[in-house]
């Protein structure tokens, strides 16, 4: 495979492919470990494995090619805790993280949340599912991490 100037080396070609064919409204989920992303995709999503690679390291690259979405309230968004969580304290530093790569690709807002089943709901109907190794809630992006969904030519990114 030859190299392409300018093109983060992390990004496979199968997921250069679907960036290259997403559209407005279009939605990617980079998902953690233990989303369930193969059952998410049958019959609906397009799943691609990126095992080795975590969440900040995936959108930062991905970020470098797609634009984030201008036209919608927040076009990057993560599950939110479930009340259980919240009472017990649970933290989320990711979410700073992610907050962080969001703004270095010009979008000030605040990362969106997504109650779990309907973060769910949305997945199925994303354009594609990235199943990371990530330790760390999904972001979604594009009309697309616990996804970070990202529309192409304008693309929102689920955590």
């Amino acid at each position: 495979m030859v190299v392409l100037k300018g093109v983060p080396t992390l990004l496979s070609p199968e997921l250069l492919f679907t960036l290259a064919r997403m559209g407005h409204r279009d939605e990617i989920v980079l998902a953690h470990m233990n989303f369930p992303s193969s059952s998410m995709c049958r019959g609906g999503p397009e799943e691609i494995r990126a095992d080795s690679l975590g969440i900040p390291q995936l959108s930062e690259a991905v970020l470098q090619l797609l634009p984030l979405d201008t036209y919608v309230q927040s076009p990057a968004m993560v599950m939110e805790l479930m009340p259980s969580d919240r009472k017990r304290g649970l933290l989320t530093p990711v979410w700073t993280s992610y907050q962080s790569i969001l703004s270095r690709a010009g979008y000030e807002g605040s990362l969106g949340m997504v109650e779990r089943f309907a973060f769910y709901e949305r997945a199925k109907k994303a354009f594609a599912v990235v199943a990371t190794g990530s330790e760390q809630s999904s972001l979604v992006s594009g009309p697309g991490l616990n996804s970070f969904p990202l529309e192409a030519k304008n693309p929102s990114v689920f955590v």
